[in-house]
């Protein structure tokens, strides 16, 4: 067997190998062996770089280094030039290329293989000095900053003053000998900066090319990149090297670059989309330094390109099946395509091109479904800038990735992560970005700069997250070691409250109002679609009328988590439920429950008539009732106040200045409603006033302190507290069965669900079982008409999963409800784990998520699945589903449909999400397996 093949041509490259040649190797076999104009060249693996990377620093092995000769001779013997060759020298670009793509993140180098020798030939050959030198300044920039770790901002420091010396607005205004001035001055900065200088052997160059870009690999804002988008090492691990026969944009007006779209990226709309620049090099249009002009534009320029430029549109498109997004060059009039990948959009594009594509018998309504990742559905979801809001654009740029965002202004990508993370809202302000600002973008609401078009770097990452992106906004003038900038004349600094718009590139000073956003007709068709493939149903966790409006807005088929415990906290209502919980005995305690009986039923009869004839699922209270009342420390720093307040209010005139005086921290708190202070105090002066209001403060800290206890989550609550106060889950069951009741009477098809939280036995359903026949018998009797109904219970309980059998006896029912689940299985307090030792267990791969995020397969999944099995032994036709937060996620409703759930029950905005999810986790069904 001989050596391990590290090295391979783009004409014997396997083009569907991602991960073994990256996707953009891939895609260079693929395009050279279907025709199309790629400059020639050759892939080195991502084993290659693997096995670099393990080698921790010893440089490339000499098997590799020995492919890599051989693939270089080739090359020479293809394009009949010489790596090298002072007379006709060959340039190559070094490119990286993951199997997922990963815009900017990796490094490139171009040019490579110019030095001083083959300076000369070349500008012989083409007979441009100035074009020679401008490719030599570029490469020692490049390959210092990337190979040789030097400060890019160095170099551009030097570059900057040599513009000013010959006083030249842009690159282009350069000539000749200013450029090789700059070429003089970088090389000595070389020298200056690494103790070495600039290497002039090529091959010395592409060794350490090659290896540096193995290197951007484990980078800083690649791993940044990756954990961001989950993006794992089963899906990606180590990135190819492409070395491609450099083509040159920058020979003159008859060359360019550019960056297109098969279709807009930021609409979906079906026409070539893109901006190129005349008489510069790949890197120009990417990196956003300068602004280029719209790809339309070139028809006018050069009309013969443009219809060339259409037609590998079309090419590229009908081949893939998908929207590509190319880079190009056009050297001396010929048109050169260097890369496509499936180009990365917004979730808006995403849907109408997946309709689009179908309509034109492109792809499958299964293919288009699949295309679109159901995370980012939640792009559509967000507000939007209200349209009726007045207010006065302060500067306009280029609309680069739709959206709307408020925040403070920051300069900086280190700063943005550091406010990000103390939960700031900011918005990155730069003249461009570079790869390296990644981890501002990610702690970003969004991104406004001043240079770069649609295809820059900031627009590309921008919609790749679904973040607004304004760029190009020349108005802007940026001083980045004051922190400020003067935007249409005004001044303003970091931390100062700006408004981007990505959808029509304005700018506005402070915050903007925002709507709710609105369904697009596409998205609807594609949910459709999805509803017709999915098995699993999708209902939604809502108690609030808005709420149970937007779940069925969204297309959920019932509300699978009806919160009672919600409803008591409005602050109309707490006075009351405290006031039952005081209660000394149950007939005070029905008094106060009498009161809230009507109140519960109007709640229960709202959400019956917004899902009418969908099932609605009804959680009795849960929470300990403790719960409803202030904390200890609380109630005992009002009742020191209070007597503070009743010693010395008397005589005093302005009561809201006294208070400010003899307790701030009082006035503070209620400084809001001073009105309400001044009758309070006023009540203070009299002395019995006073003493019942702090009488009954202390009756409620002593209830309170009765009420305590060590573990409250796993203490006093759910079925224990029905069973413990009758009472309260009776009056509970009559005003469902009661609204019930009242909804049939109004033509209603309602059809409740009464869910008991915290089961662990069969003997606490039966005993709550027994509330729900007597008062069902009652309520028929009352309305003189039949009530269906269902009893079921929420499994969060591990002894539940153990005796789901026999609980399914009883019950019709049963949903999970994975957020006390993961905790009883875990034995985690969810707060004091996410709070102290969560995080270090993901960094240190201990976990490798939060469970209380995503679904811990592996260990809840295994009770859930036992839970399944047992329970529909008893009753085949059991209805199961979840209802704890981790439902909503693509991974966790995969699993659900797997192991043949009936639903999944999320919030409302991840309803559009989930029905997605759900097509997805039935078209992928075969590839599924638990580990």
């Amino acid at each position: 067997m001989g050596p391990k093949k590290y090295v391979y041509s783009f004409e014997e490259g396997d083009g569907k190998n991602k991960k073994l040649l990256g996707g953009k190797g891939a895609n260079l076999c693929e395009m050279t062996q279907i025709g199309l104009p790629v400059p020639p060249g050759f892939v080195i693996t991502t084993e290659a770089c693997l096995s670099y990377l393990a080698q921790k620093g010893k440089g490339l092995s000499s098997e590799l280094m020995s492919q890599i000769r051989e693939a270089m001779v080739a090359l020479e013997k293809k394009t009949g030039k010489g790596f090298g060759d002072s007379k006709n020298p060959l340039l190559v670009s070094v490119r990286s290329g993951a199997a997922i793509s990963m815009p900017g993140m990796m490094d490139t180098i171009l040019n490579l293989g110019l030095n001083d020798d083959t300076l000369k030939g070349l500008i012989r050959q083409t007979k441009n000095e100035r074009f020679v030198y401008d490719a030599y300044r570029r490469l020692i920039q490049l390959f210092g900053s990337v190979a040789l770790g030097m400060e890019d901002e160095y170099f551009n420091r030097i570059f900057n003053k040599i513009k000013k010396k010959y006083k030249a607005e842009v690159d282009t205004d350069l000539n000749a000998d200013a450029l090789r001035e700059a070429c003089g001055q970088f090389l000595d900065a070389v020298k200056k900066k690494t103790r070495k200088p600039f290497p002039q052997d090529p091959y010395v160059q592409l060794e350490l090319a090659v290896e540096a870009v193995f290197r951007s690999w484990m980078g800083k804002r690649a791993v940044d990149y990756r954990k961001e988008f989950k993006i794992t090492k089963e899906m990606a691990n180590g990135t190819a090297v492409n070395i491609c026969t450099m083509v040159f944009g920058n020979m003159g007006e008859d060359s360019a670059t550019g960056v297109a779209f098969t279709r807009n990226p930021g609409t979906g709309e079906n026409r070539l989309f893109g901006e190129y620049m005349i008489n510069a090099q790949g890197e120009d249009v990417v990196a956003g330094i300068r602004t280029p002009k719209p790809v339309r534009e070139l028809r006018k320029d050069m009309p013969k390109v443009y219809r060339e430029l259409e037609d590998l549109r079309h090419t590229l498109e009908n081949y893939y099946r998908e929207v590509q997004d190319f880079e190009f060059t056009i050297e001396k009039g010929k048109l050169y395509c260097l890369q496509t990948r499936n180009g990365k959009m917004n979730a808006a594009a995403f849907i109408k091109t997946s309709i689009d594509m179908v309509n034109e018998g492109l792809i499958t309504e299964e293919e288009a479904i699949l295309r679109i990742q159901p995370e980012m559905l939640a792009q559509l979801l967000h507000p939007r800038l209200d349209p009726k809001a007045k207010v006065e654009v302060l500067a306009q740029g280029i609309p680069a990735s739709p959206g709307a965002a408020s925040g403070r202004i920051v300069f900086d990508a280190d700063r943005a992560e550091s406010k990000g993370k103390l939960g700031e809202k900011v918005i990155l302000v730069r003249e461009e970005t570079k790869p390296d600002d990644i981890h501002g973008f990610f702690a970003s609401q969004g991104i406004l700069t001043s240079r770069g078009g649609k295809t820059s770097h900031a627009a590309v990452v921008a919609r790749s997250m679904g973040k607004p992106c304004v760029s190009g906004c020349e108005d802007i003038m940026i001083n980045h070691l004051a922190k400020e900038a003067v935007i249409s004349g005004m001044t303003l600094r970091e931390g100062d409250m700006i408004t981007i718009d990505g959808s029509t590139g304005n700018v506005y000073q402070g915050m903007v109002p925002t709507v709710e956003p609105e369904f697009v007709e596409d998205l609807l068709v594609l949910l459709e679609w999805a509803d017709d493939i999915s098995t699993l149903k999708i209902m939604a966790n809502a108690e609030e009328p808005e709420a149970v409006n937007k779940a069925r807005k969204y297309g959920a088929v019932g509300i699978g988590l009806c919160r009672t415990e919600r409803m008591f906290n409005q602050p109309e209502r707490l006075p009351v439920v405290q006031e039952m919980i005081l209660a000394e005995n149950e007939k005070e305690r029905e008094k106060s429950l009498n009161r809230l009986l009507p109140i519960q039923k109007e709640d229960f009869k709202e959400i019956f008539r917004i899902m009418d004839g969908l099932p609605v699922t009804i959680r009795l209270l849960d929470p300990p009732i403790h719960e409803f009342l202030p904390s200890e420390d609380e109630l005992q720093w009002e009742i020191n106040h209070l007597k503070k307040l009743r010693d010395t209010v008397e005589g005093m005139e302005d009561l809201p200045d006294t208070l400010k005086l003899l307790a701030p921290e009082l006035h503070d708190r209620y400084a809001h409603n001073l009105e309400m202070i001044t009758k309070g105090l006023e009540e203070l002066k009299n002395k019995q006033t006073a003493e019942n209001l702090i009488a009954s403060k202390e009756a409620m800290l002593q209830k309170v302190k009765a009420l305590a206890e060590t573990n409250p989550m796993l203490g006093h609550r759910g079925v224990r507290l029905g069973i413990t106060y009758p009472e309260i889950y009776s009056m509970q069951i009559r005003a469902i069965l009661e609204a019930a009741a009242e909804c049939i009477k109004e033509k209603v098809d309602v059809q409740p669900e009464i869910m008991v939280p915290q089961v662990c036995t069969l003997q606490e359903l039966k005993w709550v079982h027994k509330y729900v026949t007597t008062i069902h018998k009652e309520v028929e009797k009352k309305y003189g008409l039949k009530v269906s109904y269902k009893f079921g219970t929420m499994v969060e309980v591990v002894r539940a999963c153990m005796r789901a059998g026999r609980i399914a006896e009883l019950a019709e029912f049963i949903s999970f409800g994975t957020n006390d689940l993961t905790q009883a299985t875990f034995s985690f307090s969810r707060e004091d784990a996410e709070n102290k030792f969560l995080p270090l267990y993901n960094e240190r791969g201990i976990l490798q998520h939060n469970p209380f995020e995503i679904l811990d397969i592996k260990g809840v999944g295994r009770l859930m699945i036992i839970t399944i099995e047992w329970a529909r032994k008893t009753r085949p036709d059991m209805k199961i589903g979840i209802c704890g937060e981790q439902g909503g996620h693509p991974d966790a409703i995969r699993f659900c449909h797997h192991v043949g759930l009936t639903y999944v029950s999320c919030s409302p905005p991840r309803v559009p999400i989930a029905r997605l999810a759900a097509a997805h986790a039935k078209l992928k069904e075969a590839e599924y397996s638990i580990a």
